[in-house]
């Protein structure tokens, strides 16, 4: 089948500064997955599949890692995180295959949207059905709470959008209205970043972290590594929930 070269699709749908976005690209799509989500792109291109297509299939990826997760035993939690590193290839691949395409729309970044809240809480609600002995019990109770922690933190950031929208405001990446009131939150803010505890409740990272708990809970043979690692994805979460919120209000992005 007739189709564009790798070259020629690469400098549409990986254009230049493409990956340099501060906000917009993960860390393991620049070091890895774009090097590979371009060829799966290249496939895409020579059928009929669409992007939003695809961003559905990256959604069941990410959700049915979360179902994977809940299951007992390291082979559970192998699959899991190989099904996430699909999820990231194929969220990397729908962009690229619009852009080529000219199929980009506001569904499909909705429908990326719904996809992201969707992984990332069917991994962390797995990670507290894993973790449980009984079921249910605390630990279930503390991915649910984890889960919606992850969802709560992604409202707050695409209701300043909302909000922008409401205003007559352009979108805030746009306006660059990032800057803080104050240059003591400010200080804060760099300095948690530069922890990236935020990123324990995101499905790659979860994904990776959950499989070496894994590992240590077979070597141990009980499930305590998997809860540590729960109970800090729950305060994790709790934090950012407040923290979020505070750093929003406290910056002019919604001036």
């Amino acid at each position: 089948m007739s189709g564009p070269s790798v070259a020629e699709l690469r400098r549409v749908a990986q254009p230049a500064g493409h990956l340099e976005r501060r906000n917009g690209e993960h860390w393991a799509g620049v070091l890895y997955m774009r090097r590979l989500s371009i060829y799966v792109t290249w496939l895409m291109a020579r059928t009929r599949v669409t992007p939003n297509q695809l961003t559905w299939v990256m959604t069941v990826a990410g959700v049915l890692a979360g179902f994977v997760i809940a299951l007992p035993g390291l082979w559970a939690a192998v699959a899991a995180a190989l099904l996430i590193q699909v999820y990231l290839l194929l969220d990397c691949s729908d962009g690229e295959l619009a852009r080529w395409t000219g199929r980009t729309s506001l569904t499909g970044v909705y429908l990326d949207r719904v996809g992201a809240y969707f992984a990332e809480a069917a991994v962390l609600a797995g990670l507290g059905w894993r973790a449980s002995a009984v079921l249910p019990d605390w630990y279930t109770v503390l991915g649910v709470a984890a889960a919606l922690g992850a969802i709560l933190i992604k409202a707050e950031t695409d209701l300043v959008e909302v909000a922008r929208a409401k205003g007559g405001l352009p979108a805030a990446g746009e306006s660059g209205a990032v800057q803080f009131r104050s240059g003591l939150l400010g200080l804060g803010r760099r300095i948690l970043s530069a922890t990236k505890f935020h990123r324990i409740v995101q499905p790659i990272e979860l994904s990776l972290l959950a499989l070496a708990t894994a590992v240590i809970d077979a070597v141990r043979g009980d499930l305590a590594a998997t809860r540590v690692l729960l109970v800090a994805c729950f305060v994790a979460a709790c934090l950012q929930v407040v923290l979020h919120l505070v750093s929003i209000l406290a910056s002019r992005r919604l001036a």
